[in-house]
């Protein structure tokens, strides 16, 4: 075992040293470090390679002017909208697709995405239902009233499940926009029971209803450079891939009812009371969150149903959705937000019924405020008037709007968990503005380029909110469980969001968790906020796809990261690296060398026994020249000997004094006696690379940390060494001490120097020779003896 010892004595206080001595090409290679190539698609003039839209980039609009009438009784939406298609594409369009989510609800009308059932050993009365054959029509659904052009005439369509397509009478061709019209009702769902994100919950102690009206009209589909139609089913788990526009939405409801939807009202002045109206615009300049609707107001409305009505009148601009609730159950308070990165004014804002009182008026806004204004950090400056969270005891977001869950026990009191679980869900779901509500991904496709970045994203927040906030997604040990499932359980994160079986720890935890690694061990803080930044700026109001966002944080950062998606996002190994053995090495004291005299004559330059193709030609080619007056750069030993421009006397005899090339003496001896060298051997038995991060405790209870990058398992996969020396013993080796890698098995991270997995030897010590470069200096002259030499 060869060293330097002048590096040695450079590091002897502390006696650091690291090298890679494990390098056998045999046991290698999986590839895990090869680029990704063709995997991600071809960069065009739409999207760069950088990762940024390119200079083609392109983006269809839809602008909505919907008219809604609720009717409360029959729990019926009756809707009316003209909507403005603008084809920005370079494409000519024969057809349109609008998405009817609401079909999802139906026995007849959905996608009917089954899944494969066995017979139970149990069941219950709820559960037994007799198998009707062929199945009969629940009566949800949406029911299409008309499609018309904007003259009134009608348009050709077909529903295929939860799509439709409108055949064009005239090619919609680039440049162009087309206004159509489409009326249509649905019976609202019990939300509670059959399922979904939209729909009714019925209090029965007071007897209303708290609406959240979600996929609630017919949308467009995306059209993209990336897809084409995005016309994939709606099963209810994979969502929604949207287009932005503008959108002024009436909602007529009963005038007992309260309204929060996305954008701003712009009628509060007809549809509030005068003093409710007082306490929003004093709201509007408050710090403290105002109620707006106060609870005695809410818990006297609960009492007398209105047979009255009121129209609210939004609007909202530069969104890719619209949704709202109603009920007369809310309280609603609010407070005004700056966000300081654009001095933007929002109004945040939260609706919550009496049920939910004692943790929606202490928290809801609050958490509003916070998470807009931490995203806005870590991502762009939000861009909306309003940020509102609603209790309906799920968990949803739209633009502007969403829906969470957060009841207290009837007497007002709740646990530290519902607390926390209620804090979680708010922070999430408000920060789906940014994640996709901005940033706008195909969730349909891709569930992870959502929840997510999204996830992640609340981890940040989570921490600013309370540093000891229980978070359950984010750091890297909460990942473990999951990756220790068996691999027919696990699949990529680049998976379809149809087909992933656990889809919380999928698409949700194993990416944020990916980012957090990213951050924190992978590529530091400073770097990966820099390219989360930009890739946020970049693809703001824009459809992004993985290649996009991949590209981006490698373009921003400078970090070459395939090896990371590769493993961490289209692969299911999970990390697991052990120590498997420490060879405890000391110095040989009694074998050093003594100095002596070397000599060396000098012979002729050393060259390739065959002459190639290329050398012979180019000897003869007689417009290569060479001048070495004219030309200091090309004074070349080899170039010039080869053309007798350079003569080497063989009778002359070097004589290297001892000073200048020799071993160690003895009187060295001492100061590297307490030097001991130990090597690490690492095998990586889950198969997923990672930093490998070190802590060692010496005895004199004193601790060193180091940290190599992932980089360290290029040429070897499986089993790598570190060698480190140290002028102190060593106690213990903990692989991974902060658990900030995922590692599943810690229990083979950790070596004690017991004398268990541990092997000892000698090694010798000596001055390595210092020959200089065989080409070059500082003139670029080259000494015929360091080119010519030969040892004697």
């Amino acid at each position: 075992m060869k060293f330097n010892i002048l590096f040695i004595l450079s590091f002897c206080s502390v006696g650091i040293v690291a090298q890679n001595i494990q390098n056998n090409p045999g046991s290698n290679h999986g590839n895990r470090f090869e680029q990704l190539g063709t995997i991600l698609p071809t960069p065009n003039i739409y999207r760069t390679a950088s990762g940024a839209p390119g200079h083609g980039y392109w983006q269809n609009r839809a602008d909505y002017n919907i008219t809604a009438y609720l009717d409360e009784d029959k729990r019926n939406l009756k809707g009316s909208e003209t909507i403005t298609y603008y084809n920005n594409s370079p494409d000519d369009l024969d057809y349109i697709w609008l998405q009817l989510d609401e079909n999802q609800q139906s026995t007849v009308k959905k996608a009917d995405f089954q899944f494969s059932s066995t017979l139970p050993q149990s069941t219950n009365d709820q559960q037994l239902k007799v198998s009707e054959l062929p199945v009969k029509d629940n009566g949800y659904g949406v029911n299409l009233e008309k499609v018309t052009n904007a003259s009134g005439n009608p348009l050709k369509y077909t529903i295929n499940q939860t799509m439709m397509r409108i055949d064009l009478p005239k090619t919609l061709k680039k440049g162009e926009q087309l206004v159509f019209k489409v009326d249509w009702n649905y019976n609202i769902p019990n939300r509670m029971k059959m399922g979904g994100r939209g729909g009714y919950e019925n209090f029965a102690e007071d007897g209303n209803d708290l609406y959240t009206m979600t996929q609630w009209y017919p949308r467009m589909c995306v059209y993209s450079d990336f897809h084409g139609w995005q016309n994939h089913q709606f099963t209810g788990r994979g969502e929604f891939a949207l287009v932005f526009g503008n959108f002024k939405v009436s909602m007529n409801v009963p005038a007992d009812h309260i309204v929060g939807g996305t954008g701003e009202c712009k009628n509060y002045d007809q549809v509030l009371t005068s003093d409710q109206l007082g306490r929003y615009r004093k709201a509007e300049s408050a710090n403290e969150p105002i109620e707006i609707v106060t609870l005695d107001e809410a818990k006297k409305a609960e009492k007398n149903h209105s047979k009255q009505r009121k129209t609210w009148n939004f609007e909202a601009n530069d969104v890719r959705d619209f949704a709202w609730t109603t009920s007369r159950k809310f309280v609603w308070d609010g407070m005004r937000v700056i966000i300081p990165e654009n001095n933007n004014k929002v109004m945040a804002m939260s609706f919550y019924p009496k049920e939910a009182y004692a943790l929606y008026r202490k928290y809801s806004t609050k958490a509003v405020a916070h998470t807009i204004k931490t995203y806005s950090e870590f991502t762009i400056p939000y861009p909306y008037p309003v940020a509102q969270s609603v209790e309906a005891a799920n968990g949803m977001e739209y633009p502007m709007i969403c829906f969470n869950f957060g009841r207290t026990e009837k007497d007002g009191t709740y646990s530290e968990g519902t607390k926390n679980g209620m804090i979680g869900v708010v922070i999430h779901e408000v920060g789906h503005n940014f994640f996709p509500m901005i940033i706008n991904s195909d969730e349909r496709q891709w569930s992870w380029m959502d929840e997510g970045l999204n996830t992640f994203t609340e981890y940040l927040t989570e921490e600013k909110w309370d540093n000891k906030f229980p978070s359950k997604r984010g750091p890297a040990w909460t990942i473990v469980d999951y990756m220790k499932l068996p691999k027919d359980q696990l699949e990529p994160i680049m998976s379809n969001s149809e087909n992933i079986i656990q889809f919380g720890p999928n698409a949700y935890s194993k990416p944020a968790t990916g980012l957090n690694i990213l951050r924190e061990t992978i590529m530091g803080r400073e770097l990966f906020d820099k390219a989360y930044k930009t890739y946020a700026k970049r693809w703001a109001f824009k459809h992004p796809e993985p290649a996009d966002f991949f590209r981006t944080m490698e373009d921003a950062s400078g970090e070459d990261l395939d090896w990371f998606w590769r493993g961490w996002f289209y692969g299911t190994d999970p990390v697991d690296i052990a120590i498997d053995k420490v060879t405890i090495a000391t110095p040989d004291l009694d074998a050093i060398p003594m100095a002596k005299e070397e000599t060396y004559t000098v012979d002729k330059p050393l060259q390739n026994e065959f002459q190639d193709i290329s050398k012979i030609r180019n000897k003869e080619d007689k417009n290569i020249t060479f001048d070495v007056e004219k030309d200091k750069s090309l004074q070349d030993f080899y170039y010039r000997y080869d053309r007798g421009q350079e003569k080497v006397d063989n009778s002359k005899t070097y004589t290297l004094k001892k000073d200048e090339n020799a071993a160690l003496d003895s009187k060295d001896k001492d100061k590297f006696k307490n030097i001991t060298a130990y090597q690490i051997d690492f095998v990586n038995k889950g198969g997923l690379v990672m930093p490998v991060i070190l802590e060692f405790t010496f005895e004199d209870g004193t601790k060193l940390y180091d940290k190599s990058s992932a980089q360290i398992w290029r040429q070897n996969e499986k089993k790598i060494s570190k060698t480190f020396y140290f002028d102190k013993k060593l106690k213990s080796i903990q692989l991974d001490p902060m658990r900030e890698t995922a590692d599943i098995d810690t229990s083979n991270n950790l070596w004690s120097n017991d004398g268990s997995s541990t092997t000892s030897s000698k090694f010798q010590l000596f001055k390595q020779k210092q020959d200089g470069p065989v080409r070059g200096g500082s003139n670029g002259k080259v000494n015929p003896m360091q080119a010519a030499g030969k040892k004697s």
